[in-house]
């Protein structure tokens, strides 16, 4: 595959740094969080964000769907919603003069699912977008049927009021690109927020992006280049989440699997394009790392008593996992970018 160059990369940089500037009119005082946003959906992967309740997690997939003007429709996960709610239905209907099962599709046929709440419907439901997130297909009925291109899950999930809620098991999580977490706003932002929101109202952006632009920039992304040392740094970091393979590991029950790898790159590659570069740097990798690893590791148990967090670990993991292979980690800062 021809690699990305310079032209296409500052041409592309130019819509995503509009695509930025569109979303800070959303949501104020999220900088970071925008970024990983749209690094996620340049990777086509699927988001997960928690956070406390009216931090504007909803607005913001709002937002994101408006600006790239692509269909989104908005499901409200509670526990009584059963799994042909959302991936469609056969319905009995006369054609020709026969009755026959029609299949009616749910709202995952669409382009952005806003998945609300994801974690107070029941596993069942849960498992149904197994399928959906990783084939971007359903079977209903042993009848396959494929969503739209593209196609991305960005689910909410409230890490207070568990009471009654379902824990998304490890498979599905790892079917997410990305777990993100919405934090609070400072007393700026909340003064910026006051001054220019009202209570009910949705702030006005218009669509950026047309759905070719949007085809053209994926596919832009596959062709920045991956060096082999910056391959290389992917595969050790992901093997030093496994216990006996690095320090930081001692907490750690379970470790990542393959598929963070192919996260990492797919995000770092991402994210290099919005810094309008034609390769993924060592940089990049430790940018998205904490957004791809952290709900992909188990601690152990001691580790969760003693109030440790997934955040603490990869943070000790990334400053003892040297850029180079060989090297100590006291050249982690001193080692340059490819």
């Amino acid at each position: 595959m021809e690699h990305a160059s310079e032209t296409e990369v500052t041409d592309a940089g130019k819509h995503i740094r509009s695509l930025a500037n569109a979303l800070h009119q959303v949501l104020f005082g999220q900088e970071e969080l925008i970024q990983l946003i749209l690094t996620g959906v340049l990777s086509r992967g699927h988001i997960l964000l928690e956070g406390l309740p009216g931090l504007g997690k909803t607005e913001l997939v709002k937002g994101l769907s408006r600006i790239l003007h692509l269909d989104t429709k908005r499901i409200q996960f509670t526990p009584d919603l059963l799994p042909g709610d959302i991936t469609g239905n056969p319905v009995l209907q006369e054609v020709d003069g026969q009755r026959q099962f029609i299949f009616q599709p749910g709202p995952l046929f669409t382009n952005i699912v806003l998945a609300d709440e994801i974690n107070r419907a029941s596993p069942k439901t849960q498992s149904a977008l197994l399928e959906a997130m990783q084939e971007r297909r359903v079977t209903v009925l042993g009848q396959t049927h494929q969503l739209p291109s593209p196609f991305f899950v960005l689910a909410t999930q409230n890490p207070i009021e568990l009471e009654g809620t379902y824990p998304l098991p490890e498979a599905q999580l790892d079917r997410f690109l990305f777990k993100l977490e919405v934090t609070r706003n400072d007393v700026a932002t909340l003064e910026r927020i006051v001054n220019n929101r009202e209570l009910g109202t949705e702030p006005e952006v218009q669509a950026i992006m047309d759905e070719t632009t949007l085809e053209e920039v994926l596919s832009l992304v596959r062709r920045i280049f991956l060096p082999e040392v910056v391959g290389n740094y992917i595969a050790r970091l992901v093997d030093a989440t496994h216990p006996g393979q690095s320090n930081a590991a001692r907490n750690i029950k379970y470790g990542s699997s393959p598929r963070a790898a192919l996260s990492l790159a797919a995000s770092a590659r991402a994210h290099a394009l919005m810094n309008e570069r034609t390769h993924a740097s060592f940089e990049d990798v430790k940018f998205v790392a904490p957004s791809v690893l952290r709900h992909r590791v188990i601690l152990e148990y001691n580790a969760r008593v003693e109030g440790l967090t997934a955040n603490e670990v990869i943070a000790s993991l990334l400053e003892e996992i040297p850029f180079q292979a060989g090297a100590t980690p006291r050249t982690l800062h001193q080692t340059s970018s490819t």
